[in-house]
């Protein structure tokens, strides 16, 4: 199957996805096996939330609207201008290899980039769902099969052990990564581990600002590696304005699961008698981690930012995402962190180049 093929299959999903959004669901009868998809696939969507707790149909479809952004002709070149990839060939090997995924289930098709990137190069795909989200990209790996059914050969879901592999990508904590690196010493991989994002303010962001930083907290309650778990902030800086502007994501309280951590991470701060500043939905506490709880915020006063710069730099392997006002070179502007593109790779390593060279 040419890889244009596959291109234009990936295009197709994201013109079906486009459909969907939490306050607008409008079928286009112009879209490919709508009849087929359309329904099911809001069905699927209203379920979400019975299958893993923290998918509430805000989530996902954040996710899925994010998902037909990305999928268009404009980033599918762009992304995959600068590789070797011509003819269906992967730099005129004609054998694709099989490459093992083991996704994570933290967020709604939080794998599906791999996914996408193992079928994109040309190679096979054995994809291990994670149990807390393993409904979403069987669903759409379906609509690809009805796209485009050639492709069908190409992916392939276990429920069992990776077996029969060539290359394998996993993604788990800092504790199951040292499993992996072990069992899949002997064939080429990825393994990624925990990695959180960080903030650095300077006081003078305006309230839009810190708003968008809300955003970049509050997404997917938190549980992404690309939220926002620490706030670096200077000596003396004040959390008033920050308080006030995050207050527009107060109802994140009123979910049961992220209500009962803030309840429980709250009690553990105080029988440890933690200095806590508080608003009901969220606590912030002083700590040097880099990883806070969900429903909590870690924050450190710096002096000096070029110390505070070379001191990311060497902790990069910890870190996913910088954000700020461009104070730092290379951030992420205010609530862009789960708007990735095509080309932002997960721990800065370039998966696609891994499987051209496969």
């Amino acid at each position: 199957m040419l890889q244009l093929d596959k291109k234009k299959s990936f295009i197709e999903l994201g013109i079906f996805l486009s459909q969907f959004s939490l306050d607008n669901k409008v079928k286009n009868e112009s879209v490919l096996h709508n009849d087929l998809f359309f329904d099911n696939f809001i069905s699927l969507i209203e379920l979400s939330q019975s299958h893993n707790g923290w998918f509430t149909q805000e989530q996902v479809y954040f996710s899925i609207n994010s998902w037909a952004q990305a999928l268009t002709e404009e980033n599918l070149s762009t992304w995959l201008s600068i590789y070797s990839l011509e003819n269906g060939t992967i730099n005129n090997k004609l054998v694709p290899k099989t490459v093992g995924l083991i996704l994570a289930g933290n967020i709604p098709l939080v794998g599906f980039h791999d996914f996408l990137s193992v079928l994109i190069s040309g190679h096979k795909v054995l994809v291990k769902t994670s149990s807390n989200d393993q409904h979403l990209i069987k669903f759409l790996a379906k609509y690809l099969i009805a796209v485009a059914p050639e492709i069908n050969e190409f992916i392939t879901f276990t429920d069992g052990k990776l077996e029969n592999f060539d290359a394998v990508i996993a993604t788990g904590s800092n504790n199951t990564a040292r499993y992996f690196e072990f069992y899949f010493k002997n064939k080429p991989n990825i393994i990624r581990k925990n990695r959180n994002s960080v903030a650095v303010l300077n006081g003078k962001e305006s309230h839009q600002e810190l708003e968008d930083l809300g955003e970049d907290i509050f997404r997917y309650f938190g549980l992404g590696c690309r939220n926002v778990s620490k706030i670096f902030v200077p000596k003396g800086y004040s959390f008033e304005n920050f308080f006030q502007a995050i207050f527009k994501y107060r109802d994140v309280i009123y979910y049961e699961k992220y209500a009962n951590n803030y309840d429980y991470n709250k009690a553990v701060f105080l029988m440890s008698n933690f200095k806590l500043l508080d608003n009901e939905f969220i606590t912030l506490k002083e700590d040097v981690s880099y990883a806070s709880p969900i429903s909590s915020i870690f924050y450190e006063f710096y002096d000096d930012l070029q110390d505070l710069k070379s001191r990311l730099e060497s902790h990069n392997e910890q870190i996913q995402c910088i954000v700020s006002a461009g104070i730092l070179p290379n951030s992420i502007v205010f609530g862009q962190t789960q708007k990735p593109q095509l080309w932002d790779y997960a721990d800065n390593v370039d998966t696609l180049e891994f499987l051209i060279n496969l």
